[in-house]
């Protein structure tokens, strides 16, 4: 009967000790993990019914115009995109290559001009801040993109779509062989 008293003991007394180092710890996570992007889907115009179809693009190289980031790097099958706005600045400058090494000139550029507002996290992460996006264009010399429309204007981590970006319609059917 005593042995069953110590380890009852020693069952609480261990399980007081881990409740309270867990309830202690710090369950921020300050890395970039937690940082806000914008979520695009790309779209085209079907010319016949004129209805919104998903679109993929075989090859995208992205950079972020002022600066050396490559943010995606001749990914294939491309759909969606999360791409990340400039704390420094209220403007960020994406450029759109398709095919950097056989058509160089194959090129858009897309414009989002956004409002940086910083905001207290806490101790252990400091300040974050809160994107909202006010406006869009996009300048081409591939004539690729069409046009663009804004759905949700805050920059987050859960993955809402902001932005949709139609692209040229392109018809996808395989020529016919004779």
């Amino acid at each position: 009967m005593k042995n069953l008293i110590r380890i009852f003991l020693i069952l609480v007394i261990v399980g007081a000790c881990i409740s309270i180092g867990s309830s202690c710890s710090d369950e921020n996570d300050c890395s970039l993990a937690g940082r806000p992007m914008m979520y695009c889907t790309l779209y085209t115009l079907d010319e016949i019914t004129d209805d919104r179809v998903k679109d993929t693009l075989d090859s995208l190289t992205i950079t972020a115009l002022g600066t050396d980031s490559i943010i995606l790097n001749n990914e294939k099958n491309v759909h969606t995109l999360m791409l990340p706005l400039r704390y420094t600045s209220d403007t960020t400058v994406f450029v759109f290559r398709y095919d950097p090494k056989r058509r160089p000139n194959d090129v858009d550029t897309l414009y989002i001009v956004q409002q940086n507002t910083p905001y207290f996290q806490s101790m252990e992460c400091g300040y974050m801040m809160k994107q909202n996006i006010l406006g869009t264009r996009f300048g081409n010399s591939s004539e690729r993109i069409d046009s663009l429309r804004i759905l949700n204007k805050e920059a987050n981590t859960n993955e809402i779509q902001n932005l949709e970006i139609f692209y040229k319609y392109r018809d996808r059917t395989p020529p016919t062989i004779e």
